[in-house]
């Protein structure tokens, strides 16, 4: 027996695609299917239903599925097959086209990325470059600084001495 769940589901996307109703399924069954029958294989989750291949599905396949020359034989089951196929291979191929089109968008967003990466990386390497020649005039100012107080300390030191000389001489010692 042949497991209708694929076949049904490809019924409904054919359906979809050519905006079909049901009187127009059934019509193109030429009555081998009626409409009860038709609301039932595209009734919401009717995959998950058990159809007679023969009297059900296979009418609706060689009407909405395009097998040519179908016949009421063994090889109906090979031509709804390789029509099921087909549709799958389309699908394959429109999904290729899809993952084609998103590895092109994932690329052009990684080049974005790294574009702005490389761009706040120059910004922060600019920005501790300034930031590094700032401490590096501080430390020199610092340095200045020390210098002046280095030689301030050195006057104060000689005044002291002298005064305290100056002292001394007066004193007379």
């Amino acid at each position: 027996m042949i497991d209708t769940r694929e076949i049904v589901l490809k019924l409904k996307q054919k359906r979809q695609e050519m905006n079909l109703s049901l009187n127009d399924i059934v019509d193109m069954t030429n009555g081998m299917v009626s409409k009860s029958t038709v609301q039932r294989v595209f009734a919401e989750d009717s995959e998950n239903t058990s159809f007679r291949y023969n009297d059900t599905i296979r009418p609706l396949v060689k009407a909405m599925l395009d097998v040519e020359d179908f016949e009421d034989s063994d090889e109906m089951d090979t031509k709804a097959l390789k029509s099921l196929l087909k549709l799958k291979i389309q699908r394959i191929e429109e999904l290729e086209k899809q993952n084609e089109h998103l590895q092109t968008s994932l690329d052009k967003e990684r080049i974005r990325g790294f574009e702005k990466f490389e761009s706040e990386r120059k910004l922060l390497h600019d920005r501790i470059s300034f930031l590094t020649s700032q401490i590096e005039i501080k430390d020199k100012r610092m340095d200045e600084m020390k210098q002046q107080y280095n030689k301030k300390d050195e006057q104060y030191t000689e005044l002291v001495n002298r005064l305290l000389n100056c002292h001394a001489c007066s004193k007379g010692v």
